[in-house]
């Protein structure tokens, strides 16, 4: 399939997929695996080591000491928790070997925040016929969610109605009019893509231009140049946090100031909004919640974030809130599924969650057996004084 093709299918399945039957209806291996009398297994494989271990590596301390808590609280039902955590390098070969692992050698219950929409389309296939969930992966990806089945779960909008609303708010609320895409070349950068292309259309306008590149890319002077040449006003970025500061900066620096950039939830990094010398200044960003702040969050989120503080030795960042949340959601489904806990009655648990407040101050969290993601709702946010800033709630796609 050549790479024209890609997005243009991409833009052709962002329209609403009508679900045949509910997720409880499908075909599925309901089973006890990582279920004990005395323990529940949940396995993670993220990014420790890679491109993207700015998330991994908070999300992953948030799950250990939320284990950590709960454990020391009696567990959920009698039950202790016992997490493993892999780290798949934000590559996709040792993402399929880390699931993998999880899944057949410590047999997992679940899977919960694994990093990556290429790894996790690549070790999903053997995990759903395992029977085992996946729980709140760090990607928007639309495939970890759709098409509907009863084993994905996500937290948050996805990345096509990330994009599509910040695409709709330029054009109504800027004017914008030449809009261009710039995106990693991978499954997670052309569905953004895919996005923004279905969303111009819609609006009765063309891209006027698009430049794709490796993850691993270090220079994108004539990518940069030749988006300019097209008199872009608008580059929607399906980029993470290095290949959107690169890509920003380098505009920047050639003199190219008439022009935004916003990216999606994977570049609402502090890496971005605080880069050296305010670098990054004017950049937008499509987030989930305002940055973490004591005052502003929960008691309970308050009390944690604290307690994270003093562990890790370092300040919560975003990533801290997302992995917060999805521990929250994950240990409330666990609870409701009672103490007969299957991989059913997870299931159930979880499409019974119905507005479920977010810590963070990020839209309220809910799901039903025709929807599995917990949001359609984001919020768009820009760097001022290297700090991200709200800029207001983004429209419904």
């Amino acid at each position: 399939m050549n790479a024209l093709r890609i997005p243009l299918l991409l833009a052709a399945s962002l329209a609403a997929v009508p679900a045949a039957v509910t997720a409880q209806q499908q075909d599925v291996v309901w089973n006890t695996q990582g279920v004990t009398k005395n323990e529940i297994v949940l396995g993670m494989h993220t990014d420790l080591s890679g491109v993207a271990a700015s998330f991994g590596v908070p999300v992953s301390n948030v799950a250990r000491l939320r284990v950590e808590q709960i454990n020391a609280a009696g567990g959920i039902h009698g039950r202790k928790l016992r997490l493993v955590i892999e780290d798949n390098g934000y590559q996709v070969p040792r993402a399929v070997q880390a699931a993998n692992k999880l899944i057949n050698s410590d047999k997992v219950f679940a899977i919960i925040g694994a990093a990556g929409t290429p790894m996790n389309n690549a070790a999903l296939p053997a995990q759903l016929k395992s029977g085992v969930p996946n729980l709140f992966p760090v990607s928007w990806a639309r495939a970890m969610a759709e098409p509907l089945h009863p084993l994905k779960f996500v937290l948050y909008a996805s990345y096509p109605d990330q994009i599509r609303g910040a695409v709709k708010w330029f054009v109504e609320t800027r004017g914008k009019k030449r809009i261009c895409s710039m995106y990693q070349d991978t499954d997670f950068g052309r569905e953004i893509h895919g996005g923004a292309l279905a969303q111009v259309r819609l609006m009765g306008l063309e891209l006027a231009a698009s430049s794709s590149h490796r993850p691993t890319d270090t220079d994108f002077t004539v990518a940069i140049n030749r988006l300019r040449e097209a008199k872009c006003d608008l580059v929607t970025m399906g980029s993470i946090v290095r290949d959107t500061i690169i890509a920003y900066t380098t505009a920047r620096k050639i003199g190219w100031n008439d022009v935004d950039f916003v990216g999606t939830a994977a570049s609402y990094d502090l890496a971005i909004s605080g880069a050296e010398g305010g670098a990054t200044e004017g950049y937008y960003t499509v987030g989930l919640f305002d940055v973490p702040n004591e005052k502003t969050v929960t008691p309970q989120a308050a009390a944690f974030m604290k307690t994270y503080r003093e562990r890790y030795n370092t300040e919560p960042t975003i990533q801290v809130g997302l992995g917060y949340m999805a521990m929250e959601l994950t240990l409330e489904a666990l609870r409701k599924a009672g103490p007969n806990l299957t991989t059913k009655s997870l299931v159930s648990a979880l499409e019974g969650i119905r507005n479920f407040p977010d810590a963070f101050g990020g839209p309220p969290h809910g799901f039903s057996a025709e929807q599995h993601f917990s949001s359609r709702e984001s919020v768009l946010y820009q760097v001022k004084g290297r700090q991200w800033v709200r800029v207001g709630p983004m429209p419904k796609p």
